[in-house]
């Protein structure tokens, strides 16, 4: 099965996978946000489960293939100063790590290490109060743009939480959102939003003017062979060819990250995707998940427990375990063009390659 995906001119190549289930130490649970640090350092918000064991964020180095490591493990779940009930966005301004909590209508302050400094924001409507904080992104300014999901706006706050600014209101009209979720800014600092039950992604300027938006509704059917499509890549087709929707089709993004080159990545969490896209809007390619290699820390799990290698034997197909199931971030990172995917249902971060220097072997036969 193909591990590159070349469309548009541009080629992704899967490079690996990092992480493994696990309610505490080296794995993720339920992996609901992240951010880029420098030196290939995530932050990964983890959801839990319904014991709330797995409440944390976990601060990882990615490194290449089988070179993950855990650096670090704070807000967990719990009472008081450090501790979380629903974490939920994650930030960093390269000093500070910033975590929102959607139950307790707040954003905690760490250091880069996880230690916590301090923390903000109560519950309410007006300017400055919060109501289900989401996604979180930190400005070049070091100020802090909030995703006010159950206030369907967004709020900009300095990082000691003084109010600054807001915009958006509840609709599906330009500007306006339904319970959005992701945010990113690019280079020019204009502000990327996933308006996850509008189903589309809009674009804003630094001062929140409507830009720009992409997609419109639409589940997408998984084929019997999902390869056997188009260069917009499995379960699309350009021209909508029977069988197939048009282009552009989105079911509750979760996220979006915007590379140096202006291209734009979509966590498409109903459809288990990531749906890239040029500066303009225009689909180009589709990513599905192509976890063929174990992650490091999932290989250890299954060489500790020689019950799960014998399952894993008898499995018909293991294709099911590369995909995606209910991405929810996505994040670009200039330093190494490799963009990295939270795959929350498989406990996991899938991290592809987007190669600018590809060139196929020529032979003259």
């Amino acid at each position: 099965m193909p591990l590159t995906t070349v469309a548009r001119g541009r080629v992704y190549e899967w490079s690996h996978a990092v992480g493994r289930g696990a309610a505490s130490g080296t794995g993720f649970n339920y992996p609901q946000t992240m951010c880029l640090a420098k030196g290939g350092v995530a932050y990964v918000a983890n959801r839990g489960n319904e014991n709330n064991f797995g409440m944390r964020v976990n601060e990882v180095k990615i490194g290449g293939p089988g070179q993950e490591e855990l650096l670090a493990e704070f807000f967990q779940w719990g009472e008081g100063d450090g501790r979380s009930t629903w974490p939920f966005g994650v930030a960093t301004d390269g000093r500070n790590v910033y975590v929102s909590d959607e139950w307790n209508n707040s954003i905690s302050v760490f250091d880069s290490s996880g230690k916590f400094l301090r923390k903000w924001g109560k519950s309410g409507s007006g300017d400055g109060e919060l109501m289900r904080p989401a996604g979180l992104v930190c400005e070049k300014n070091g100020n802090l743009i909030v995703v006010d999901s159950g206030n369907n706006r967004l709020q900009v706050f300095t990082g000691e939480g003084k109010f600054l600014a807001k915009c958006g209101k509840g609709g599906s009209g330009d500007g306006e959102f339904d319970q959005p979720w992701g945010i990113t800014v690019d280079q020019a600092g204009n502000i990327y939003v996933a308006d996850w039950k509008n189903h589309r992604i809009q674009k804003l300027s630094p001062q929140g003017k409507f830009m720009m938006k992409i997609g419109q509704y639409g589940k997408v059917p998984v084929p019997a062979d999902a390869y056997a499509v188009t260069p917009l890549g499995p379960y699309l087709s350009a021209s909508g060819t029977p069988g197939y929707p048009k282009a552009g089709l989105l079911n509750h993004p979760t996220d979006v990250a915007v590379d140096t080159d202006g291209d734009i990545y979509v966590a498409d969490w109903g459809n288990h995707r990531v749906c890239v896209f040029d500066a303009e809007g225009n689909p180009v390619a589709n990513l599905i998940g192509d976890a063929q290699v174990m992650s490091k820390w999932g290989q250890m799990s299954i060489d500790a427990n020689p019950d799960m290698m014998k399952a894993r034997r008898r499995a018909r197909s293991l294709e099911p375990e590369y995909r995606f199931c209910f991405p929810t971030a996505v994040d670009f990172d200039p330093e190494t063009d490799r963009i990295i995917v939270a795959d929350s249902q498989r406990n996991r971060l899938q991290i592809y390659r987007k190669v600018r220097d590809y060139v196929d072997f020529q032979a003259n036969l």
